[in-house]
């Protein structure tokens, strides 16, 4: 199939694809390959592809309307009849046109960019990933792009992104705090940038906050452990400086005084944060001359570090473990891992939720929003000890 403004791209399968459509070279394929040349060697160079780019005024002309009334359409004003909104899009789908949002938002008397940027420690983590996901269908709501970026736990860096998207003018940022207080976005907030924070509460700076209930979450695991039996219950966890692995090891620590168990110094890690950390610490635990009956894993990422280390020394079905944070595959390993699992897309929706809500009316009280976790028992965590 030929079209009126053919755009090549040649694989080594033979296949010449135009904007979507494809060609395939068979029989008499040189000659077809000859017109495709030809008819390339009257296509525009990207740069004369810039400069000739259609504008409203194009899309005006062709529509037979006025200049305002295309700009209304594009910007999704109300008043346009239907009629009207139909021709000019027929007019600017006819003429490939795309609506330049950076020129007219410096029009808006608002100043709003329709774009909020995300924040998080590393947004390749499977949590993060479902926060962002949560973000994307609320934002999509709205025709708001999201702009996404890692901090990997460096505080220069935070401070960095924020700026550098505060130059780019979006209208609100979603963000987990690294830096140990945020006080330094009060002049943000003064030139009109919203800020919402996920996972861990600010320090120094009154937002909202969208959480889970961390302490009382780890709280849940370590009692259920001891519901089966345990007493020597490992703790491994992200580092102590963020606020919730402080906050799981305190639940941790609770389930254990409640339950008039000791807690063993020599069962306590508090510096895995990645898989590979976690694998390490979990095999020196159970190499250890008191080694753990069942493991408490205060992340997701720990919680498959854990799980590794397990496997490797064939005490999989031996040792109980419990997870905090649930993760992909878990249910089909064996045995499955029992987590307690936050629910990160919501966590993603509500902050979304807050961050338009704020933007629409940005003197509502801010407030801290909690969002349960559940335990989902798969038999890992209901292993006994001695087993």
């Amino acid at each position: 199939m030929l079209v009126d403004k053919p755009k090549m791209h040649v694989h080594d399968n033979g296949v010449f694809y135009f904007y979507g459509q494809t060609l395939v070279l068979s029989t008499g394929g040189s000659a077809i390959l000859t017109f495709v040349m030809t008819t390339l060697s009257n296509a525009p160079t990207p740069g004369e592809a810039l400069r000739s780019r259609p504008t409203m005024r194009d899309v005006a002309a062709l529509a037979g309307v006025s200049l305002k009334t295309v700009s209304r359409v594009v910007n999704r004003e109300s008043g346009v009849s239907g009629d009207l909104v139909a021709k000019v899009e027929r007019a600017a789908g006819h003429l490939d046109y795309r609506h330049d949002l950076t020129a007219s938002n410096l029009r808006r008397s608002d100043r709003k960019t329709a774009t909020i940027g995300v924040i998080f420690e590393d947004v390749s983590n499977p949590f993060f990933s479902s926060v962002h996901r949560g973000i994307e269908e609320i934002a999509r709501e709205r025709a708001v792009a999201v702009f996404a970026a890692s901090v990997d736990e460096n505080p220069e860096r935070e401070k960095d992104l924020v700026f550098a998207f505060s130059q780019r003018r979006v209208d609100a940022i979603i963000m987990t705090p690294t830096v140990r207080q945020q006080s330094y976005l009060h002049h943000e907030r003064r030139g009109g940038l919203v800020v919402v924070f996920v996972d861990r509460e600010p320090r120094g700076f009154d937002a909202d906050c969208v959480v889970t209930d961390n302490e009382a979450g780890a709280e849940t695991a370590t009692a259920h452990l001891l519901g089966h039996g345990h007493r020597l219950i490992a703790f491994v966890g992200d580092y102590e400086n963020i606020s919730t692995a402080s906050q799981r090891f305190a639940g941790f620590a609770k389930a254990l005084r409640s339950a008039g168990a000791a807690m063993l110094p020599e069962l306590v890690r508090r510096d895995a944060h990645t898989k590979e950390s976690a694998t390490e610490a979990v095999l020196a635990l159970l190499d250890s001359p008191t080694p753990p009956t069942a493991i408490f894993a205060a992340q997701n990422l720990i919680t498959m570090g854990s799980v590794r280390a397990l496997q490797m020394r064939g005490l999989q079905h031996s040792v109980a473990l419990v997870g905090f944070d649930d993760f992909s595959m878990a249910d089909a390993l064996d045995p499955g891992v029992t987590v307690v699992a936050q629910d990160p897309r919501e966590i993603g929706r509500r902050a979304a939720q807050l961050a338009f809500a704020r933007i629409d009316s940005p003197d509502l009280p801010t407030a801290v929003h909690v969002v349960p976790s559940v335990l989902i028992r798969r038999g890992s965590g209901e292993i006994p000890p001695g087993r």
